[in-house]
């Protein structure tokens, strides 16, 4: 008898899980009908009628992420043009802001040849040290290849090595009013410090209002708004789960951190519910004067729907693909 209702309870558990897993499924691969968007009168100058295009990491799907030749294949390609660049800083052991999406230089760099050890973080080093390394040698194409990986030393162009945040806004300043997403990736001190060169650096290049700054971090998203508070700022991952509990309860107390919501809409956080792209929380965001701005897509059928029901802005490390499905 023990057995049996074991057995019946074990039964049951699984179907529960089962159904749980269905409806998460379900919930994250929901999509609402267009028409059921309302459109709403704002000052935010990141509610937008017309989706801005981002390349996130710079455009990292088509050329090395972050570096001077992903930038300017997103500037020189008549094929494409993005409208905001999306880049990510780290401090170097000399207090130089450096565009690296990692904690370490493992993944995109040849770090471990050159420097001879693992899980180097760029804190650990000068700027003109980690200009040694190839930032494209672990760059690979669609196709399986790897076409700047045998380069060394002197072979490295320009276009290849790490690159600061003045050189990618000297670049990027010459070209156009492109819009910037800008996330310190350092916690702590060193991203208390890091925020203060990148407000300092806006300041004076009088691009405060073209920015938004984010970071995963709590205690950095605090520093910004008690230190810098003319610095507009994304959601943090808890200020995201918060609206999205507001949103679906329709709460009537709901304050607004700050004017953008940056959310997800790509596995695994549709596979676990969370969809942030519905006509409902949408509107709520909209209505409370919050843009929606997604990453980080790289499905065509993904960017048609976000598209469709006008996401404010999308980033993709594919960002001429987006470009193509927005504009055929």
């Amino acid at each position: 008898m023990n057995m049996k209702k074991s057995l019946k309870a074990f039964v049951i558990l699984i179907c529960i899980i089962l159904v749980i897993v269905a409806a998460m499924t379900f919930a994250g691969n929901y999509k609402s009908n267009p028409a059921d968007i309302e459109h709403y009168t704002t000052d935010n100058q990141y509610i937008l009628d017309d989706t801005d295009i981002s390349g996130h990491r710079s455009g990292g799907g088509i050329a090395p992420e972050e570096t001077m030749m992903a930038f300017k294949n997103c500037i020189e390609n008549d094929e494409f043009k993005v409208d905001v660049f999306e880049f990510d800083l780290h401090i170097t052991k000399d207090n130089v802001l450096i565009l690296l999406h990692d904690d370490t230089l493992d993944r995109t760099s040849d770090s471990l040849e050159v420097f001879g050890e693992k899980d180097i973080k760029p804190e650990d080093k000068t700027y003109d040290e980690l200009r040694r390394l190839n930032m494209g040698a672990k760059f690979e194409t669609d196709n399986g290849e790897k076409p700047y990986s045998d380069l060394k030393g002197s072979e490295v162009s320009d276009d290849l090595k790490i690159l600061s945040l003045d050189e990618a806004l000297d670049r990027l300043t010459e070209n156009g009013d492109y819009k910037f997403i800008i996330e310190i990736k350092n916690d702590g001190e060193l991203g208390k410090k890091g925020v203060d060169i990148l407000h300092k650096t806006l300041v004076e290049r009088n691009l405060l209002d073209r920015v938004i700054f984010g970071t995963f971090h709590k205690e950095i998203s605090e520093y910004v708004d008690k230190t810098y508070p003319d610095m507009t700022r994304s959601t943090s991952i808890a200020e995201v789960l918060d609206f999205w509990r507001a949103a679906l309860t329709d709460s009537k107390t709901y304050t607004p951190p700050c004017k953008v919501l940056q959310v997800p809409y790509c596995q695994p956080y549709k596979g676990l519910g969370l969809n942030i792209a519905t006509a409902k929380v949408m509107n709520y965001a909209h209505a409370h004067n919050m843009a929606v701005q997604f990453w980080t897509v790289n499905n065509q059928k993904d960017m048609e729907y976000l598209l469709s029901i006008g996401a404010d802005c999308i980033m993709s490390d594919y960002p001429d693909l987006l470009y193509k499905t927005k504009n055929r």
